[in-house]
């Protein structure tokens, strides 16, 4: 991808640390952090560093380590949020709301309202993020 893509990509730009962002998964090919308009408390986005732009755009070099990392994020919000499971979900191009690749990772529980591909999405109250995103690096942390 050319620089002035990746410059005005609000996911490389996190990635990069120009754009704040509560993260919970920082390595050396993937950040995971939270997203901003959440389905659920703990939503978490999965990234590469690197830009891709959908799925199929992924080098096969970072397949496993996306799946492995996505692995981990969805063992995080059980142990960490105390979940009773996971949503794990991406979009290639349609309803792709930035278009870099990025795996959510909702934490579920039973009665928890989510019907299907409707998302409601909720906010953090202030400093309510920071408190999520520092329970699912400490659950990241112990794995």
């Amino acid at each position: 991808m050319d620089t002035e893509t990746t410059r005005g990509c609000v996911f490389c730009r996190i990635v990069a640390r120009e754009l704040p962002a509560e993260v919970v998964l920082d390595s050396e090919d993937f950040v995971g952090f939270l997203d901003t308009r959440p389905v659920f408390k703990g939503h978490v986005l999965l990234v590469p560093r690197e830009h891709v732009g959908t799925l199929p755009d992924l080098p096969a070099g970072l397949r496993d380590g996306f799946l492995a990392a996505a692995q981990r994020l969805a063992t995080a919000v059980k142990d960490g949020l105390g979940a009773q499971g996971s949503f794990v979900a991406m979009n290639n191009t349609v309803s792709q709301s930035v278009p870099h690749l990025h795996l959510h990772v909702v934490p579920r529980t039973k009665g928890d309202g989510l019907r299907g591909f409707f998302w409601p999405r909720t906010k953090y109250a202030d400093g309510e993020a920071a408190a999520y995103a520092s329970r699912l690096r400490d659950a990241l942390a112990g794995s």
